[in-house]
């Protein structure tokens, strides 16, 4: 009986792991420098959480999981159209509300992901659903959709936060170019404390030769 209930654990979350990178792929085949992104700060994500883990009180299997579901943070994008998701200039105040709306379309098509496959009362689904709905909270409570503050943000969303924000700065986009690494990690100290987790901040900062590292391998495979 023990053996058939890993054996049963084990196939639901292969199941689950096929369905995370069948939709990263969609996210690669809408954008292709998305999908670089996620690939990216979904490594930025494990070590931010791997270096806050005995703070927060993270597992191995936690952490690996925040690594596995961060690439899906931004899975609610899939529904907004290209002329918005798309647009090379900044975007008018009726565009910014429409992308406002991708982490509750996110966590809708997860929930949806979860319920076809059966998957409601899998573990680690809170997490999923936390990353793709939150992670664009703000500790001082001025992010979206929810308005949540300091720790009523799951920590998952946190860590996701940091790297989002440290990947989105330092790649190049139709709207602006990359920033440097030091004039990100500038920017991340300032809003730490503010609208990102000062822990997971540090966490970034302190660990920026691996960061480093797994910039230069996507680039190296980017060119190759």
């Amino acid at each position: 009986l023990i053996a058939l209930t890993i054996i049963n654990d084990l196939s639901t979350m292969h199941t689950l792991l096929a369905s995370v990178k069948t939709a990263r792929d969609m996210a690669h085949a809408r954008d292709g420098e998305t999908g670089s992104h996620l690939d990216r700060m979904s490594h930025f994500a494990r070590i931010v959480a791997e270096s806050v883990a005995d703070r927060y009180g993270l597992t191995d299997e936690c952490i690996e999981k925040i690594f596995i579901f961060s690439s899906l943070h931004d899975i609610g994008k899939i529904s907004i159209p290209d002329r918005v998701l798309l647009k090379p200039g900044k975007l008018n105040a009726d565009e910014e509300a429409l992308m406002r709306t991708h982490p509750l379309r996110g966590r809708e098509m997860i929930d949806q992901m979860l319920a076809h496959f059966e998957f409601g009362q899998i573990q680690g689904g809170d997490i999923l659903r936390n990353i793709a709905l939150f992670h664009h909270e703000s500790i001082d409570g001025s992010g979206y959709p929810d308005g949540r503050a300091g720790e009523n943000i799951p920590i998952e969303a946190r860590i996701v936060a940091v790297a989002d924000i440290f990947d989105a700065l330092t790649s190049r986009r139709p709207y602006k170019p990359a920033w440097s690494n030091d004039d990100a990690f500038t920017l991340l100290r300032q809003l730490a404390g503010r609208k990102l987790d000062e822990h997971c901040v540090n966490a970034m900062i302190d660990n920026r030769k691996r960061i480093e590292e797994i910039q230069q391998r996507f680039q190296e495979n980017t060119i190759g």
